[in-house]
């Protein structure tokens, strides 16, 4: 079962940027293909990362203040600030190896 949480232009500051701990945000769209890694990623990590979606379709106005130009792109935050990013389709063992660097 996927522990990710959908996020909007509405509710990104809430949800990541006043989170406490390790926020990682996965800029998508529909069409992109990412999503079943970061749902084993959110039960692997449960507990220690905070996994989010936002659409970028729906939801523009994030996407461009943190000039999301390629999908998919992570954005890694810490306590609200962004430490880190992916951009493009990585292999899970890739990604699971940013969330232990930046979740310890």
């Amino acid at each position: 079962m996927s522990k990710t949480v959908n996020v909007t232009d509405d509710t990104f500051a809430s949800e990541v940027e006043q989170h406490q701990g390790l926020a990682v945000v996965d800029f998508w769209a529909t069409w992109c293909m990412i999503a079943p890694i970061l749902e084993q990623l959110s039960v692997e990590f449960d507990g220690r990362v905070k996994v989010t979606k936002l659409d970028v379709d729906a939801n523009q106005k994030t996407a461009m203040r943190f000039q999301v130009r390629s999908i998919p792109t992570l954005l890694f935050f810490k306590d609200g600030k962004l430490v880190d990013q992916v951009i493009g389709a990585v292999p899970k063992p890739a990604l699971a190896a940013k969330f232990e660097q930046h979740a310890a």
